[in-house]
């Protein structure tokens, strides 16, 4: 079976970043989806203090991030990647089920 997300080295080599320098009690990062946006829907990110019962783990090049059952629908096969650019750092999810994404990038839509 294929993980819900896929993380490319750069988002691994972040996470770990990220989590050398979290709180003791962060066991990870979470991934889940909000509704808001231009286009209706948007990723969050967020350390992971607790693992919830539902709660799918993906554990990939050292790393684990915790996915809200919630958000498993929407983020199936998705790459989570880490772009570094000249003004900004970020984040990139680049999900095969979106079927729209909003000019700044910071919400997308599902049919």
């Amino acid at each position: 079976m294929n993980p819900i997300i896929k993380l490319s080295d750069n988002a691994a080599n972040r996470i770990k970043e990220i989590m050398s320098s979290a709180e003791k009690d962060s066991l990870g990062v979470r991934v889940s989806v909000k509704s808001g946006g231009c286009a209706g829907m948007s990723y969050v990110m967020e350390y992971s203090k607790k693992v919830n019962p539902n709660d799918e783990i993906i554990e990939d090049k050292g790393v684990k991030v915790y996915i809200d059952s919630a958000a498993v629908m929407y983020l199936l096969g998705t790459e989570m990647d880490y772009k570094k650019g000249e003004l900004s750092s970020t984040f990139v999810f680049n999900n095969p089920n979106e079927t729209e994404r909003c000019g700044c990038g910071e919400s997308f839509k599902i049919d």
